[in-house]
C-alpha cells in the first residue's frame, strides 16, 4: 500500500495541471511503464526466474496487460482535470465495487462485523475527501472510473499465479506494446506533449520501484487475502498518501485527517481480523 500511495505523491508532483506540470500524461504513462517493464526484466534475468533464453511475455496475459496500461493512462489524464479528493474518490469506489462485487458473484460472503469494518473504512474515507469535492469535469470523471475498474480488474486477474514476479513482469512487458498506438492518437489528436528532466525522472521512479516492485508484491499478497480483503485494504492508501504529502509536499496536518485515518485502519483491522476468524 506504501508504493500505491507513492505513486499517487509522484503523480501529483509530475502531472500537476497548467504551468506546474512537469510531463504530460500520456509521456508520463508510457515512461512509466516502459521502466517499470525494464526494472522487472531485469530482476526476473537476476533471480533466475526467466530461464535461459525465455521470453518474459508468455508469463503475463494480453488482458491483465491491456488492464494494466488503461489504468495507468487513464489515471494520468484523469488528475489533469480532477482535484485530488474528487480523484480518489471515484478511482477507489470503482476499485471497492469491482473487487468486493466480484467477491460477492463468486460466493464469498462477508461476515457481519467484515462488513461493518468495510462501511467504517469508506465512511471515513469519505469523510476525508470530502471538504474539496466539487462537480466533476464529466470526461476527467470517467476516466478515472474507468480506471478504478482496470486496476480492480488487474488485481482480480492476478489473485491465483504461481510466480507473481514473472508476471508481472511479463504484464509491464505486454503493456508496452499499447504505448505506440497511445502515441499515434496523441499525435492525431495534436494533444500537448512535454517532458522535463524531472518529469522524466519522476516517471521512472514510479515505474521502476513504486509500479514495477510495488505490483509483483501486490500479486503475492492478494494470493493470500484474497479478493474482498484486498479491496477493503486498499482503503489505507489515501491515508499513507496523505501523510506523504505532509511530509513531502508540505501539506497541513488537520484533525479530520488524523481522526479519519485511525477509523480508516481500525475499519481495516476489523475487517481483516474478523475474516481471519471466519476462515
Amino acid at each position: 500500500m506504501m508504493a500505491f500511495a507513492a505513486n499517487s505523491v509522484l503523480g501529483r508532483m509530475a502531472t500537476g495541471s497548467g504551468a506546474t506540470a512537469l510531463i504530460d500524461p500520456a509521456s508520463y504513462s508510457a515512461v512509466r511503464l516502459l521502466s517499470g517493464a525494464a526494472m522487472l526484466w531485469v530482476l526476473v534475468i537476476v533471480t533466475g526466474n526467466g530461464g535461459k533464453g525465455k521470453a518474459l511475455a508468455p508469463s503475463g496475459s494480453w488482458g491483465s496487460a491491456f488492464a494494466l496500461f488503461a489504468y495507468a493512462t487513464a489515471f494520468s489524464y484523469a488528475y489533469v482535470a480532477l482535484d485530488t479528493g474528487t480523484g480518489a474518490l471515484i478511482l477507489f469506489a470503482c476499485v471497492q465495487a469491482t473487487m468486493i462485487g466480484w467477491s460477492l458473484r463468486e460466493g464469498d460472503r462477508p461476515s457481519r462485523i467484515e462488513w461493518l469494518g468495510l462501511i467504517t473504512a469508506f465512511g471515513a474515507f469519505v469523510w476525508l475527501v470530502s471538504p474539496g469535492l466539487s462537480a466533476p469535469d464529466p470526461l476527467a470523471a470517467a476516466a478515472m472510473a474507468l480506471s478504478g475498474i482496470a486496476w480492480g480488474v488487474y488485481s482480480l486477474r492476478g489473485r491465483n499465479l504461481a510466480d507473481p514476479l514473472k508476471a508481472t513482469a511479463g504484464n509491464f512487458l505486454m503493456s508496452s506494446a499499447f504505448v505506440a498506438p497511445l502515441a499515434v492518437v496523441v499525435l492525431a489528436a495534436q494533444l500537448p506533449v512535454h517532458a522535463s528532466l524531472r518529469g522524466l525522472a519522476l516517471a521512472t521512479l514510479s515505474g521502476a520501484v513504486t509500479s514495477g516492485l510495488g505490483y509483483a508484491l501486490w500479486y503475492r499478497a492478494l494470493r493470500q487475502i484474497g479478493a474482498a480483503q484486498g479491496a477493503i485494504v486498499q482503503l489505507t492508501v489515501p491515508v499513507i498518501a496523505a501523510i506523504g504529502g505532509v511530509l513531502l509536499l508540505d501539506e497541513d496536518w488537520t484533525l479530520r485527517l488524523i481522526l479519519s485515518s485511525l477509523l480508516i485502519l481500525g475499519g481495516v483491522a476489523m475487517a481483516i481480523l474478523a475474516k481471519q476468524r471466519r476462515v
